[in-house]
């Protein structure tokens, strides 16, 4: 194949299997703080998304994410000239796979719905961004494939395993489910939000 996979992760379950297979295809992984000493913990090569970007996290991991070398990579297009004249001057590489998962707003509110502050610091925006860029990405340039879940990790290594890619069909399925994963994300933030009195 290979090509680059973005991995950030706030759950970190299933996460071997996935490197294992990007690192058995030689799949150049790019990680966000915690899922890159998650990733080389487990014995695998991983590049720290700051050293990418060349931009360092900001403090308390409110920004990690959202940097043209990461959406360019998610949503450019290296068959049209312009873009791809574009991407090659800012350093911008393509990136095929986009696994995230996000912070457990639901979670956070179900347990202690009176606590505004928190249940705010768990609204996951980087990650959000991450996930619709990369569902648009599948069906516009039929290149990227948005993981969203740990449950989709083995049905992505099977297809790796069995023919070296992920084609259209699953795909495009892990794209609508990205969408519906974000579109129940922010309901539950409205829905909250909508609730709070002061």
């Amino acid at each position: 194949m290979p090509g680059n996979a973005l991995l950030t992760v706030y759950d970190k379950t299933g996460l071997d299997r996935l490197a294992w297979i990007f690192s058995k295809l030689q799949i150049k992984m790019l990680g966000s703080g915690g899922t890159a000493e998650a990733v080389r913990k487990l014995g695998f090569h991983v590049v720290e998304v700051s050293e990418y970007t060349q931009v360092s996290e900001m403090p308390g991991g409110l920004v990690k994410t959202l940097h043209p070398r990461i959406h360019g990579g998610i949503l450019g297009d290296w068959n049209d000239p312009a873009q791809q004249k574009y991407l090659e001057a800012n350093g911008i590489e393509p990136l095929d796979f986009v696994v995230v998962n996000l912070y457990p707003f639901q979670e956070v509110v179900k347990a202690d719905s009176a606590n505004l502050r928190k249940a705010v610091d768990n609204i996951d925006i980087g990650g959000v961004a991450l996930i619709r860029a990369a569902g648009k990405g599948a069906f516009l340039n039929h290149r990227v494939v948005p993981v969203t879940s740990p449950t989709q990790y083995e049905s992505v290594v099977a297809e790796l395993e069995r023919k070296g890619c992920v084609g259209n069909e699953l795909r495009q399925r892990l794209a609508r489910e990205a969408f519906v994963l974000t579109a129940d994300y922010d309901r539950a933030i409205r829905d909250y939000l909508m609730g709070q009195t002061r």
